[in-house]
C-alpha cells in the first residue's frame, strides 16, 4: 500500500494516461514478486529440478535421435514457464479477494493497467527461471548449436507464450473466488505438455493420443524452440505455434476485459 501512496498515479490531481497508469502497475507487481520469497524461491528453484529430474531418472530409458538433455530442455522450459505465468492467476485473485482493486478503480486506474501489471511481472519471474534452467541444463550436457537470430527468435517464441499463459491465468483469476482455486490453475497448466513431443516422441505414443499430442498448442511452441536451439525439424511449425499464442492473447484479453467489469462493478 505504501507503494501505491509514492506512485504518480496515487497522487491526488495528477493527471492519468493508460501508458503511465501500466507502468505503475507493473513496477507494483514487479516489487511484490520480489518480496514474495516462496514464490521467488520456487519460479527459479523448480526449473533447475525438473531438469535434473527427467534427464537423470527417466533419460536413460528413453530413446530420441539427440541426446536426452538436448531432446528434454524445451519441454521442460515451456513447462516451467508455464507453471511460473500461472501464478498470475493467484495473484489476481488475491488483488480481488483483499479490495485493492476497488482502492485502484477510485483512482480511476483501469483494468486494463492493473492485469497488465501482473502480466509483466509473470515474464520477469519466467525470465530469471530461463535463466537459471538453461545454466543447469549447459552444465549437465546441453549443447546447442544455434546462431544469434536463432537464440532471438527461440527467446521470442518463449516470451510469446508466457504472454498467452499469463493473460489466460488472468482470466482464471477473474474467475476464481479464492487462491487456492486459482491456484488450481498452476496444475493444469503443469500437465499440458505431457500429452505433447514434450519428453518423449509422438510416434511412439498410443495411436489414439496422437492426434491430441499433435495438435494442441503447447507441441508447436516445444518443437520450434527444438529447431531452433538444437537443429531438429520443427522450424516450419513456427507459423502456427505464433497463430496460437497470439490467438490465445487476443482471446483471454477480450474475456478479461468482460470479467474485470463484472467483478467490479
Amino acid at each position: 500500500m505504501s507503494d501505491l501512496a509514492t506512485s504518480p498515479a496515487a497522487v491526488p490531481g495528477r493527471a492519468h494516461s493508460p501508458v503511465g497508469d501500466t507502468l505503475v502497475m507493473i513496477r507494483r507487481a514487479v516489487r511484490l514478486s520480489r518480496r514474495n520469497i516462496d514464490a521467488l524461491l520456487t519460479a527459479v528453484l523448480l526449473p533447475a529440478m525438473i531438469m535434473l529430474l527427467f534427464v537423470y531418472l527417466f533419460g536413460g530409458a528413453i530413446r530420441t535421435s539427440t541426446e536426452y538433455v538436448n531432446y528434454a530442455l524445451p519441454g521442460v522450459l515451456v513447462l516451467c514457464t508455464g507453471f511460473v505465468s500461472a501464478q498470475t492467476a493467484v495473484a489476481v485473485t488475491q488483488d480481488l479477494q483483499e479490495g485493492i482493486v476497488d482502492r485502484f478503480r477510485s483512482m480511476d486506474i483501469g483494468g486494463a493497467a492493473i492485469l497488465a501489471g501482473h502480466v509483466a511481472a509473470s515474464v520477469v519471474r519466467t525470465v530469471w527461471a530461463g535463466v537459471v534452467m538453461l545454466a543447469v541444463a549447459l552444465l549437465i550436457g546441453f549443447r546447442p548449436d544455434a546462431n544469434a537470430f536463432e537464440w532471438l527468435a527461440a527467446l521470442g517464441i518463449v516470451q510469446l507464450f508466457v504472454l498467452a499463459v499469463s493473460w489466460l491465468a488472468a482470466v482464471f483469476g477473474l474467475l476464481s473466488r479464492t487462491p487456492e482455486g486459482a491456484n488450481g490453475f498452476a496444475f493444469f497448466l503443469m500437465f499440458l505438455p505431457y500429452p505433447s513431443s514434450a519428453f518423449v516422441p509422438i510416434e511412439t505414443m498410443p495411436g489414439w493420443l496422437r492426434p491430441i499430442a499433435e495438435h494442441q498448442p503447447v507441441t508447436p511452441v516445444i518443437e520450434t524452440l527444438r529447431g531452433l536451439l538444437i537443429g531438429m525439424p520443427g522450424t516450419d511449425r513456427a507459423g502456427v505455434a505464433v497463430l496460437w499464442c497470439t490467438g490465445i492473447v487476443l482471446a483471454a484479453v477480450a474475456v478479461a476485459a468482460v470479467l474485470f467489469r463484472r467483478r467490479t462493478s
